[in-house]
């Protein structure tokens, strides 16, 4: 009984210890794409992105994506890769008011999606 007892703290432990590290990954990768979206969200207001300013946040998110494959649903990772193609492809034409509004988008997906999969009540229940 004790035994038992013993190993179920020792795996509900183990749980909370995965699931903390897991919201502090989640939390840290997303605050630096979202750093990376405020100086493109900068240079997009300021005129002065250009298409490789664009790309580069692409390059980062592709090499985040792959590690937060695990814990993010692909069509929540889908969706990010919509919003930056548009982008991307905005910033190719040049039209940068177009692309303010895509980065913006993209910004309030970085600050919000990572809040989805945290350990929060709401989100267990």
């Amino acid at each position: 009984m004790v035994k038992s007892i013993c190993y179920t703290l020792a795996a509900i432990l183990l749980c909370l210890g995965i699931f903390i590290y897991a919201e502090i990954f989640l939390n840290r990768q997303f605050e630096e794409f979202s750093n990376a979206l405020d100086t493109l969200y900068t240079k997009v207001e300021n005129r002065t992105a250009t298409p490789e300013d664009g790309y580069a946040v692409r390059t980062m998110w592709n090499d985040k994506k792959s590690k937060l494959q695990i814990l993010v649903p692909h069509n929540d990772i889908s969706y990010v890769d919509y919003w930056l193609s548009e982008c991307c492809g905005l910033l190719y034409n040049d039209e940068f008011e177009l692309a303010l509004g895509k980065v913006e988008v993209l910004k309030e997906i970085a600050k919000n999606l990572p809040q989805t999969y945290s350990i929060k009540v709401e989100n267990i229940l």
